[in-house]
């Protein structure tokens, strides 16, 4: 049994050790932690797939403005963009006539605003509202969706009802229904579009 003198003299130590302890955990809490594993950087690996896609945008009124269809889509995580087979774009205007982009093979964004269209690829716009059917072909077409315009630097060759052209490049706004054909323009116009659409 401890004498009764030496209890007292243990209060001071015990008070120094407790002391000491928060110092230490106080230390330890405000250090900065040791060297962070580097982030990993994103590969060009594909991270999901999907098979007959179709994606629809609507405006306010629920009014489809256009959808994209396609055969498969691999998406990479790296980049945010998507590879299409047989991927087609279908393009609505009211009281216009339909606009279909269409390809063999394409790639579209994270974010759906531009869609890349290769071998092969076609513009069909159907006839109505008094415009003929209107048919481009390339082997490239890049659809800026929000802007609702289709555009090449590629050769083009462009069928509207009896009239054919080819050029070196292309800008089609759907919006303005405007066709705009860049260098090397060649191509016979029939009578009936010199004369604004009706023959005479």
């Amino acid at each position: 049994m401890p004498r009764p003198g030496k209890l007292p003299s243990l209060v001071p130590l015990l008070a120094v050790a407790a002391l000491a302890g928060g110092t230490y955990w106080l230390l330890q809490a405000t250090l900065p932690s040791g060297p962070q594993a580097p982030e990993q950087s994103k590969r060009h690996t594909a991270d999901y797939f999907a098979e007959n896609l179709s994606v629809s945008e609507l405006d306010t009124t629920g009014t489809t403005q256009y959808r994209l269809t396609a055969k498969t889509l691999v998406h990479y995580e790296d980049d945010e963009n998507s590879d299409l087979t047989l991927p087609a774009m279908r393009m609505f205007q009211p009281m216009k006539p339909t606009v279909t982009a269409m390809a063999q093979r394409g790639t579209v964004n994270g974010d759906v605003s531009i869609v890349d269209l290769y071998d092969n690829a076609r513009i069909l716009r159907a006839t109505g509202y008094g415009d003929p059917q209107m048919q481009a072909d390339s082997q490239h077409f890049r659809v800026l969706v929000n802007d609702d315009v289709i555009e090449t630097e590629k050769p083009v060759r462009l069928q509207r009802g009896p009239s054919a052209m080819t050029a070196n490049g292309m800008n089609y706004n759907n919006v303005t229904q405007e066709m705009k054909l860049f260098g090397n323009v060649r191509g016979a116009i029939a009578v009936s579009d010199l004369n604004g659409g009706s023959s005479k």
